[in-house]
């Protein structure tokens, strides 16, 4: 059965299932370590999901862990389709005239994904991530969440021969997120795709609403660390290029680290200085059938090399090591559902110069396309 054929099943499900999309984590809660989300943020957390449909859990969700904050706080994030009965419920609140931007920015973005012939979606598809911001929310109050765009369908390659397509792609979330185009932000995009060596490729985009103004870019495919740190001199990043040497050499000596991807944020002065790193120990592909799946060690290594950083909670490492699990059976009004949990990335943030934070990025894929 393809991809979207399952996720259409399971949202029929889950529809049958009824609730929201608090509802249905309400019933994982015994899955999560409450070293990694304590009750109180696990409650937080619940109270942003209740205002979305439980048809959600149709595609991924998950969760962002900061590993070197001794708070037990985390952040939401999940993904939709357009076209699909998740879709539908954004449109209808988008057309109620409530004051629910998010509705709306999904909606504006679908729209341009639905057109015919639509370039947007030749190249990512139909697909769109969200990230709430719970636990790192600056003054704990409701914000609008992150967008993030992937091209997973027509891959964008470093070597500068697809300019078009990424000014497509930032167009769209610039006016999905209500944002007046800015030439001078674009040309910095731009700089920063050209700069790309040809084995690199634009892995995601990603505006954030509720934050200082940039467009993300997540650069992934990096084969040495003097590749990585030779496209941040060519981009003008401000920091300084030997913190971030020093920090991959350091992951080297512990892991094999096969290849690295660098996030950046642009803006229209430039680069900002914070810098996310994400060390490779598994090489993943967008549009394998198993994306997915990771085998119950394939993290081992990484996760033992970051155990040897300071600022790492230890009981927040074993906590996240044990997060990776066999597809697990779940049974519900409708019949079983299939359970899968793993780890997407672990990303390494390096700011004022030094590593500062380190962040997991656990995932949950719900599954009813399966005989009851």
């Amino acid at each position: 059965m393809d991809i979207d054929r399952a996720v259409t099943l399971t949202e029929d499900r889950l529809a049958e299932e009824g609730g929201t999309m608090g509802d249905l984590l309400g019933h994982f809660r015994n899955r999560i370590s409450p070293i990694l989300v304590g009750n109180s943020e696990w409650e937080r957390i619940l109270q942003c999901a209740g205002r979305l449909p439980g048809t959600m859990a149709a595609l991924p969700f998950g969760f962002e862990l900061p590993l070197h904050e001794p708070r037990p706080v985390a952040d939401f994030g999940a993904s939709l389709a357009s076209g699909t009965r998740t879709a539908a419920f954004f449109e209808a609140r988008a057309r109620t005239g409530e004051a629910d931007e998010t509705a709306r920015s999904i909606t504006r973005l679908f729209r341009e994904m639905e057109a015919e012939h639509s370039p947007l979606r030749e190249i990512v598809g139909r697909k769109l991530m969200l990230e709430y911001d719970i636990g790192s929310a600056q003054d704990g109050g409701r914000s609008d969440p992150a967008l993030f765009l992937r091209p997973g369908e027509r891959p964008i390659i470093g070597g500068g021969g697809q300019l078009g397509d990424v000014r497509t792609v930032v167009d769209a979330l610039v006016d999905c997120a209500g944002w007046e185009r800015n030439d001078a932000e674009r040309k910095n995009v731009e700089r920063a795709y050209l700069a790309q060596p040809g084995d690199t490729r634009l892995d995601s985009f990603g505006v954030f609403p509720s934050r200082s103004r940039s467009i993300r870019l997540a650069v992934m495919g990096f084969r040495t660390q003097q590749e990585a740190c030779v496209y941040l001199e060519n981009t003008g990043w401000p920091g300084r290029i030997s913190a971030v040497d020093a920090v991959i050499s350091r992951f080297r000596e512990r892991a094999n680290i096969v290849r690295t991807g660098v996030n950046i944020d642009v803006r229209k002065e430039g680069l900002g200085p914070t810098l996310g790193l994400t060390l490779i120990v598994k090489q993943r592909y967008t549009k394998d059938s198993r994306y997915w799946l990771d085998g119950l060690t394939d993290w081992d290594p990484f996760l033992d090399a970051l155990g040897h950083e300071d600022l790492v909670v230890p009981e927040k490492l074993e906590a996240v090591a044990g997060w990776v699990s066999n597809p697990t059976a779940l049974f519900a009004k409708t019949g079983r559902f299939v359970l899968l949990r793993g780890i997407h990335h672990i990303k390494l943030v390096i700011s004022g110069n030094r590593l500062s934070k380190a962040k997991a990025y656990v995932f949950l894929v719900l599954s009813g396309a399966v005989s009851s």
